[in-house]
């Protein structure tokens, strides 16, 4: 366990995630600032939004495939040098005194959303390949601390940026954080582990991870319901602040307050699940963590106390992250390598459905001023998602057992 703290590949891959985290959180916070205040820029900005939804719902089968047989670094690399061109292409017009229209800003906001498409993916598929299984849960929790720490840091850079330097600069900055990324993962030493590409046919390579999640269905059932805090922050990501407003009667400070008490809840989950996972199983801890998520949840309903909404607020940031902290090291341990893309994409699509069906039903009730309404629907999701955890965490081990690691 303390050797990974002793391990230099640890800290090089932090400051990579660290700068591109926040150059690429910079700019994704200030271009829809930017392209709402445009004429037509909020109808742009969710038409774009959806496009960019189907597209990577599309995409995602092909991005698995990828990253379980290519070289994780290559893609990682490649990642972050195409933002960096983006960036500085986009950030040398702005220097010339050229007006960014709102073509301009679309393709920044589509770059930025299919950089973070590829980088999750491929950089959790990256860290079950170079660390050691021991390293698994720790290292998750680290990950989830700076992942939190580069949302801090980010939002607060944007808010200061936008007001006082143009959006060129801003993206001088992004580019500049793309290329200690480049430097950083470029000295981590990396050797591709063998993997076997077989002689099948392109769809049926495609294929492997639903096939394989087939032949383990307890598994899938598992890995599903655990997905939920996570959809579930996704919702409340466009619904709390429509909630400050119509049910708090509050201004944008508490949304503003709310945003840093859910940095501080997950990353306290950040520092002490892995804590809880050398005591207890991490089935036990996952089904801890969404019954958390699903309590708090159905607090929302009953309490309409802005320093509750606070606390709230802390619990559904700590059942989330803690539920990802050890969903991930479940992974990690579960699937092999040269599946793990491929598995992680199928979970994906299928959280992208749900979540726009989700998002379909409750733009349609708020529209009809139902707020509440939304938080039931999530409140009876979680419960049985919890109640699905239950039911399937203690088969999973004794499904894996019976089954050869490759299936």
């Amino acid at each position: 366990m303390n050797s990974l703290y002793r391990d230099r590949r640890l800290y090089l891959l932090l400051v990579a995630n660290l700068f591109s985290s926040v150059g690429t959180g910079i700019t994704m916070t200030a271009v829809p600032w930017l392209l709402v205040q445009k004429p037509d820029g909020g109808t742009w900005f969710g038409y774009m939004s959806t496009m960019m939804t189907i597209a990577m719902l599309l995409l995602t089968p092909y991005v698995g495939m990828w990253i379980d047989h290519m070289s994780r670094k290559a893609i990682l690399m490649f990642g972050e040098t195409m933002g960096l061109v983006i960036a500085a292409m986009f950030a040398l017009y702005g220097m010339m005194g050229t007006e960014y229209h709102i073509w301009h800003l679309v393709i920044l906001f589509a770059s930025g959303s299919l950089y973070y498409f590829l980088f999750y993916p491929t950089i959790f598929a990256f860290n079950q390949e170079v660390f050691h299984p021991d390293q698994y849960k720790t290292l998750n929790g680290i990950m989830e601390i700076q992942g939190q720490l580069a949302t801090v840091i980010s939002g607060g850079a944007a808010s200061l940026l936008l007001t006082k330097v143009p959006l060129y600069s801003i993206l001088w900055l992004d580019a500049c954080t793309y290329v200690a990324a480049i430097v950083c993962l470029f000295f981590i030493p990396y050797q591709r582990s063998a993997r076997n590409g077989g002689t099948h046919s392109f769809w049926t390579k495609m294929a492997e991870g639903y096939h394989y999640m087939k032949a383990r269905p307890l598994l899938f059932c598992f890995l599903l319901a655990s997905l939920m805090p996570f959809i579930g922050v996704m919702m409340t990501n466009y619904l709390h602040p429509i909630y400050i407003t119509n049910v708090l009667k509050e201004d944008s400070s508490v949304y503003g307050i709310q945003s840093m008490v859910y940095g501080i809840g997950a990353a306290l989950a950040g520092v002490i699940v892995p804590l809880w996972l050398r005591k207890i199983k991490t089935e036990v801890s996952i089904t801890i963590t969404v019954f958390m998520y699903a309590l708090a949840m159905t607090m929302f309903l009953l309490v309409k106390n802005t320093w509750i909404f606070y606390v709230l607020v802390s619990l559904t940031a700590f059942g989330n992250a803690g539920t990802r902290v050890a969903r991930s090291s479940l992974m990690m341990e579960r699937i092999p390598n040269e599946k793990i893309g491929r598995v992680d994409g199928l979970f994906r699509a299928i959280g992208f459905l749900i979540r726009s069906a989700l998002l379909s039903v409750f733009t349609g009730l708020v529209s009809f001023r139902h707020v509440l309404i939304p938080y039931a629907i999530l409140s009876g999701l979680l419960i049985i998602s919890g109640l699905l955890v239950i039911r399937t965490g203690e088969s999973v081990k004794k499904e894996q057992v019976h089954l050869t690691p490759t299936g």
